[in-house]
């Protein structure tokens, strides 16, 4: 039977991600009980987030060496410019949040950090860089959601119902697994070395997730914040 890189993967990361479904924030969205204000700031800056990861699946396609790896990635920039965003473009109306206000939202230190690290080992690295450190965000957010789906009355809650229904979507799980298959078909072959730099990034990136949901949670933007003279965002 032969044993797939991102099944290697799950292993590492699974503990991490199974914490994702623990934490405060998370069991908030499917319990429906999360403070508005709360997911108000995890949504303006997951936005931003998603403008940086964004330019991560450009430079994918840039750096792809063949036209359907290059598709791949031009379809998944698509997809969240247009699906995935838009999300978020619907829950700032909610919050009377114009698409200029939206986009003129100041990155958190945590939003900075993931973004940066993600699009530092996208440079510095070839394709396999590329998809590694975009792996996380898809698989792991549709991890989330589908198992959100399966409590009761997740998929109906009348604020967070279609933050569950869009990450738990076949649309979305198409998107996850076309990342899951860019690893499995570039990871195949390589030497364990250039794998365990794979497996770091997508390691670390599964971290900052975790970092991520706790900057949500905490509604927080910078630790200098609590410094007195330090004007607040």
């Amino acid at each position: 039977m032969t044993v797939l890189f991102t099944d290697r993967l799950w292993k590492k990361v699974r503990p991490i991600w199974k914490a994702y479904v623990e934490h405060p924030f998370v069991r908030g969205i499917g319990e429906g009980w999360l403070e508005r204000e709360k997911f108000k700031h995890f949504m303006k800056q997951d936005y931003v987030y998603l403008i940086e990861y964004s330019r991560v699946f450009a430079l994918g396609s840039a750096k792809a060496h063949d036209l359907q790896t290059m598709t791949t990635f031009a379809n998944l920039l698509h997809e969240t410019l247009n699906f995935e965003m838009e999300l978020h473009r619907q829950y700032a109306k909610k919050f009377n949040i114009s698409p200029e206000e939206l986009e003129a939202t100041e990155p958190s230190a945590t939003t900075i950090a993931y973004t940066s690290y993600m699009l530092n080992v996208s440079q510095k690295g070839g394709i396999e860089n590329v998809i590694a450190a975009v792996l996380t965000c898809a698989w792991s957010y549709n991890y989330v959601g589908q198992a959100l789906a399966q409590w009761r009355g997740a998929l109906e809650h009348e604020f967070y119902g279609n933050w569950v229904q869009t990450y738990s979507s076949e649309a979305f799980t198409q998107l996850a697994n076309d990342c899951k298959d860019l690893m499995n078909e570039v990871a195949d072959g390589k030497p364990e070395h250039e794998l365990a730099t794979l497996e770091d990034i997508v390691v670390n990136t599964s971290r900052f997730e975790y970092m991520f949901w706790d900057m949500a949670e905490n509604i927080t933007m910078w630790p200098t914040d609590k410094v007195e003279g330090v004007q607040q965002n």
